[in-house]
């Protein structure tokens, strides 16, 4: 059995999913780096998002985000892994907010 994989995005093509129905972008900076900018969504720090990941059930399609792509990419390995979420869309901001190259 293959696990499913996360999807990578773009800055430009998150701007056009985040519109979909039951789509939420989940920041997994920590509270101060989101507070200072973010672009929406709900904010889940990586350290608490499998705390807090019934949160996210709600929700067909996630959007992982964070600063260069690092810790989104781990959120949207783990969450993956797991069972409940397998059944969802997973998409990973590739390069970051800070990624302004397309």
């Amino acid at each position: 059995m293959t696990t499913p994989a996360y999807i990578d995005i773009s800055l430009s093509e998150l701007d056009t999913l985040r519109q979909q129905p039951r789509t939420a972008v989940i920041d997994v900076r920590d509270e101060w780096e989101f507070e200072e900018f973010n672009l929406g969504g709900i904010n889940v720090p990586l350290a608490d998002i499998r705390a807090r990941r019934d949160e996210l059930l709600a929700y067909d399609t996630l959007i992982l985000v964070c600063t260069n792509g690092v810790r989104s990419r781990i959120a949207a390995k783990d969450l993956q892994r797991q069972p409940v979420f397998q059944t969802k869309v997973i998409y990973h901001l590739h390069g970051g907010l800070i990624d302004d190259v397309d």
